[in-house]
Formats: structure tokens, C-alpha cells, sequence
């Protein structure tokens, strides 16, 4: 479930940016938008889709659901010509796939013993899948060579997408059993049926820190995604999608390593460590693409398992022993509004008006527009690390 789920989403959002401007000529604002439909498929999928799977359908009906009508959004992607007609397919498509992230973690959740040190080794493999696929596109096809980005090559990863999303929703209905926690008389008020008991966890002065920290590390994270692979590509690296799995390659070290190094060094230092490594990761960036080091780039990439395992698979696991059993779904939900929608939807803004902003007729001044997610990111981790009180993490496991 794990591998699909991720290989679908590699397979296409690592190289957007590429195919946006070899393709459509896109300016910055436009790539801005398109990147931006991840964030507002993170904002509605609480509402629509998240809080659902706890109280009236099984979780991986849903996911079978919503990976097949994926699957057609993503082909009609492949068979757009114009930004125009592809905005509104990647849009819908975004609305539809951003509540399976909660929706696979909340399946994980219900069928582990001990989340906190079993998780990590079912999410790696969504970090796998998301390896698999950037592997394949630069050697396997080779469809992110500068030759090949020209000619449109980019545009067979939606239809390679839109087969693994079938089979993805095929595969969902051979998983266990999710039955929704709330049944009858839990799910027969408003309160419950909007989750809105979720959001208790904010009277909690630590989790409230994190959720607001959550939200705003989230604005360097856009800069990575909605930039990487054109930055990449402009400074001459060869293979730079396969390039690029060398950060998902480290995710599996680091993630494999993270019950460990929870107990080490708790959650509120291993959420620091994450915030400054998005700092360093760009600060390799602007000094490696000046100065046209391939090293430090590498660098930059690798540091991708310290940035993302450290905030925000630990972040998951934090959400969970906040939440309980009964909100889990909810919680989950509410933690991908913070990151993939609230922050993110900012972070897409800025990176492609700064961007635009550094755009010298189609060649970019790349160190001055990696600057700026790296002097962010430091202010954050400087804000956070006084507010947030260090604490264990534990799992309650029965609720009345």
C-alpha cells in the first residue's frame, strides 16, 4: 500500500516544474499554481474526505475509491496541450488523492501493536516507491534528459501514474478490514461528524507550538518541490531525477533509525534537528549552484531523510499518541491541513514569486532564491525551540 501510494505521487510531482516550463512555457506564478492544488486538495480533504473514514465507511473502500477516479484525472493530465485545461484536471485530481495520505496512515495505525516503533518500517516503503519511480524516469526511460524534456517526454509519468493508481485501487480492497470506530449514537451530532473533537489537541500549549511550526516549515518545503528539479536541470546536472532519490535514499536510513533516535533525543529535538537541515539543505543549494559544485548539491539532496523524517514522519507520530484510537483519522486529517495545505499554499506562493523576482529572461539567479527558504526555516527552529516544552510519547490505547 505503502510503495503504491508513494511511487504514484513520485512518478509525477518530483519533475511538475520541468514539464511545466519545457511544455507550457509556465512563469513562475503559473507553476506556483499548479503546485498549489496540492494544497488545496490538503485543505478540503479533512472536510471531505478525512474525517469520513472514522464514522461511516471502511477506510479502504475509500482508498479504492478515490486511487480509481485518480487514475482518470491523472490520463487526462497526460492528454492536456495547454496550461489552461490541465490546471482544473490537476486540481481535481489533487482533491482526491491528498485525503489518501491520511487515509493510509490512519489503515497503518489501527493495525499496529506499537505505532511508535512500527510505523517507521511501514512508511519506509513509501519512501521506496518514491525512490522506484524517480530511478525509472532518469535511467530506466530517461525521460528527464534535457533532450527529452524538450521534446515533452515529461508527459508520459501521468500516464505511468494513472496505471499505478489503478492498480493501487484494485490492490485496496484486498487489505485489511477498517471498519469506522464511531458508529450509532458517536457519530449522530454535528461535533462528531465534523471531527471538530480533534481539535481539542490545540487547548495543549505543546501540540498547539508544533501544529503552528508545522504550518510554517512547510513554506521552505514548497521552495524544494516546486524548484528542485528546474534548478537541477538548469545548473547542468545530469540524471536529475535520479539524482533526487538520493534524499528519498537517506529518508530510508534516517526513517528506519527514527524509533531509536526518538528515545535518544525526544520528540522536541529530533523536530529540531529536522527544522535546521532545511536551513543547511539550502544554503548547499545557493552556494553549490554559484559555484557549480556537484558535491555540494549531493549534499543538499542527502539531507532530504534528516529534513523530512525528523519533522514530519516524527510529526505523525507525535499527531497519533496526542489523538488516541478514536480521533486518530480526525488528527491525521487535521496535521495534513497544517502541512500540505495551510503551509504549503503560502510556501507555493512565495517560492514562485521569488522565482519570478530572480527570473533574468529564463535563467535564474538561483542563489539568492535558495537564500530566502533557508533564512526561514532558521527563524523557525529559533521560535520553536524556546516554546516547545521536550516531551515522551506515549500511547493510550483503550478509550471510553
Amino acid at each position: 500500500m505503502m510503495f503504491l501510494e508513494f511511487f504514484i505521487w513520485g512518478g509525477w510531482f518530483v519533475t511538475l516544474g520541468s514539464y511545466l516550463l519545457a511544455n507550457f512555457h509556465a512563469t513562475g506564478a503559473q507553476a506556483a499554481m499548479a503546485f498549489s492544488t496540492q494544497s488545496w486538495g490538503a485543505i478540503l480533504a479533512p472536510f471531505i474526505f478525512g474525517l469520513i473514514a472514522d464514522r461511516y465507511f471502511n477506510a479502504e473502500r475509500i482508498l479504492a475509491a478515490l486511487h480509481l477516479v485518480g487514475a482518470a484525472l491523472l490520463y487526462q493530465m497526460y492528454k492536456a496541450q495547454q496550461f489552461a485545461p490541465f490546471y482544473p484536471y490537476a486540481l481535481a485530481y489533487m482533491i482526491v488523492y491528498m485525503p489518501t495520505l491520511a487515509l493510509v496512515s490512519s489503515i497503518s495505525f489501527r493495525h499496529l501493536s506499537d505505532p511508535s516503533q512500527q510505523f517507521s518500517r511501514v512508511r519506509v516503503w513509501g519512501t521506496i516507491g518514491w525512490i522506484v519511480a524517480g530511478l525509472m524516469i532518469s535511467f530506466a526511460f530517461r525521460w528527464d534528459a534535457q533532450q527529452a524534456v524538450a521534446s515533452g517526454a515529461l508527459r508520459n509519468t501521468f500516464l505511468m501514474s494513472a496505471v499505478i493508481s489503478a492498480v493501487l485501487a484494485i490492490f485496496s480492497l484486498t487489505l485489511p478490514a477498517t471498519p469506522p470506530l464511531a458508529r450509532g449514537s458517536d457519530a449522530s451530532t454535528l461535533r462528531d461528524t465534523l471531527g471538530i473533537d480533534a481539535l481539542r489537541l490545540l487547548r495543549d500549549r505543546n501540540f498547539a507550538v508544533f501544529f503552528l511550526a508545522s504550518i510554517l516549515i512547510c513554506v521552505p518545503l514548497a521552495f524544494y518541490y516546486q524548484n528542485a528539479s528546474p534548478f537541477l536541470i538548469e545548473v547542468g546536472t545530469s540524471n536529475a531525477t535520479g539524482k533526487m532519490t538520493i534524499g528519498q535514499a537517506s529518508e530510508v536510513g534516517f526513517m528506519l533509525l527514527l524509533p531509536l533516535l526518538l528515545v535518544r533525543f525526544g520528540i522536541k529535538w529530533t523536530l529540531v534537528i529536522g527544522m535546521l537541515s532545511w536551513a543547511l539543505r539550502y544554503l548547499f543549494f545557493a552556494y553549490g549552484g554559484s559555484a557549480n559544485s556537484t558535491p555540494l548539491l549531493i549534499l543538499g539532496i542527502a539531507l532530504h531523510g534528516l529534513c523530512y523524517d525528523f519533522f514530519f514522519v516524527s510529526g505523525q507520530i507525535y499527531t497519533d499518541s496526542k489523538a488516541g484510537e478514536r480521533y486518530r483519522s480526525a488528527a491525521q486529517g487535521m496535521i495534513t491541513l497544517a502541512t500540505y495545505g495551510v503551509g504549503m499554499l503560502g510556501g507555493f506562493w512565495a517560492a514562485g514569486a521569488v522565482a519570478d523576482h530572480y527570473d533574468n529572461n529564463g535563467q535564474h539567479d538561483w542563489y539568492r532564491i535558495w537564500m530566502w527558504p533557508a533564512a526561514f526555516a532558521a527563524i523557525v527552529m529559533a521560535l520553536f525551540t524556546p516554546l516547545f516544552r521536550n516531551e515522551s510519547i506515549s500511547y493510550p490505547r483503550q478509550e471510553s
